[in-house]
């Protein structure tokens, strides 16, 4: 697709954008129009996610896509990954803030999601001109632009040192609503979090949290109950909803008989009433 050039004089170029701090001269953009893209929230976190850290994420951009919000990340590993593909399996729009020229995506494993993200009408953006190499002083001045072009910065999970907490500093510079997920207190994976809401971010456990800062009423219900067709499936349910999500663990507390817990976990998932979060893991949809 063709790679267009935006200056800060074209209708297009983000007006968030021009309020930052050293605002890009120009943009380069695939993809659709950024003239009515907000609200939006900037969804980062961990390159490295626990299954909590992984769950949390998808729920919470998939529930705002379903909102009508714009999902925004860096297309990186982990966090920003999961963010894009919860907003497109929701069938909202997501915005891709790349580190190095639009000519080739990084990581290049998520390529065909960058390309799943064109198809469903989102936008890839950068600051750099074809050619330019993803290079490591690149990616922190890309995080200025993850947070500049969005009306609040979420926090998912994050180490004590993530790079993620870098984009939170970005936006309390710019003076943006900063918003964390909690989580266990036994976790290093969630001190960078967990210290964000200690210093004053908003907690942030539903979707509904974030609508609420925004000041957006939810277009929808809240999520409904799920009920199994089968005592089977419901024991695997009750188990779940525990927060239990590890599937050898599942099987030995259902004590259902391995073959009859493999099925049922299949017809879980065919009506999409479970689904994997990888590593063996899986949730409630």
């Amino acid at each position: 697709m063709k790679i267009n050039n935006i200056t800060k004089k074209h209708k297009q170029y983000p007006a968030y954008l021009k309020e930052i701090t050293y605002p890009p001269k120009e943009l380069f953009v695939i993809g659709e129009s950024l003239e009515s893209y907000l609200p939006a929230v900037t969804i980062v976190g961990s390159r490295k996610l626990t299954t909590y850290g992984r769950e949390v994420t998808y729920r919470l951009a998939y529930d705002l896509a379903k909102q009508g919000i714009t999902i925004i990340s860096g297309l990186a590993l982990g966090a920003d990954g999961v963010a894009h593909e919860a907003a497109l399996d929701a069938g909202g729009r997501t915005l891709a803030v790349l580190a190095g020229g639009l000519d080739s995506i990084h990581p290049r494993s998520h390529r065909n999601l960058a390309i799943r993200l064109l198809k469903q009408g989102g936008t890839l953006i950068s600051e750099y001109p074809e050619g330019t190499p993803p290079l490591k002083q690149n990616f922190v001045a890309r995080n200025r632009l993850v947070a500049g072009m969005s009306d609040i910065v979420l926090v998912t999970e994050a180490t004590e040192a993530s790079g993620s907490l870098i984009t939170a500093r970005f936006a309390l510079e710019q003076n943006k609503t900063v918003a964390a997920v909690p989580g266990l207190i036994t976790s290093g994976q969630s001190v960078g979090t967990n210290n964000l809401i200690k210093s004053g971010a908003h907690l942030a456990s539903s979707a509904q949290d974030i609508l609420d800062l925004l000041g957006i009423e939810s277009k929808t219900k809240e999520r409904q109950a799920v009920f199994g067709d089968t005592a089977e499936e419901q024991t695997i349910i009750d188990l779940m909803q525990e927060g239990i999500t590890a599937l050898d663990e599942l099987q030995k507390r259902s004590k259902l008989d391995p073959a009859i817990f493999s099925q049922t976990i299949t017809m879980l998932e065919i009506s999409s009433k479970i689904r994997p979060l990888g590593a063996a893991h899986w949730t409630l949809s």
